[in-house]
């Protein structure tokens, strides 16, 4: 039985970089549970592993920009409520931002990039 590890596919992350990659993904759910922890996950990753593995530095830098995005979204939202539909706006970027956040984890873990939709470059 061959217990070597099987040979990586040219061009793609190695294993400990995709792991960093999800997490910076992955971490964005510490919101949560933690207050501000949507932002000080990613925030966290970029500041540790950005000499380490640049890729993750632009996947940490994607989730930070993509979660400021949404905070944005959601003061929208909140400004809204006055008007009666910021509710289910508030609502809709919940479960878009969750569902954004499972997405760009699953691609990360498989090396594959993704972009969020509607994320405002405000980290370069």
């Amino acid at each position: 039985m061959d217990t070597a590890t099987p040979p990586s596919v040219p061009g793609a992350p190695a294993p400990a970089a995709r792991t960093w990659e999800m997490l910076a993904h992955l971490s964005a759910l510490a919101g949560l549970l933690v207050p501000l922890g949507s932002f000080l996950g990613p925030f966290i990753i970029w500041q540790i592993k950005k000499n380490e593995f640049p890729s993750v530095e632009a996947h940490a830098k994607a989730s930070l920009n993509f979660q400021l995005s949404c905070l944005i979204y959601a003061v929208i939202s909140a400004i809204f409520i006055i008007v009666g539909i910021g509710i289910l706006f508030l609502m809709a970027v919940g479960i878009f931002s969750l569902v954004c956040v499972i997405i760009a984890t699953i691609k990360a873990n498989n090396g594959e990039p993704w972009k969020y939709p509607l994320s405002l470059t405000l980290i370069k």
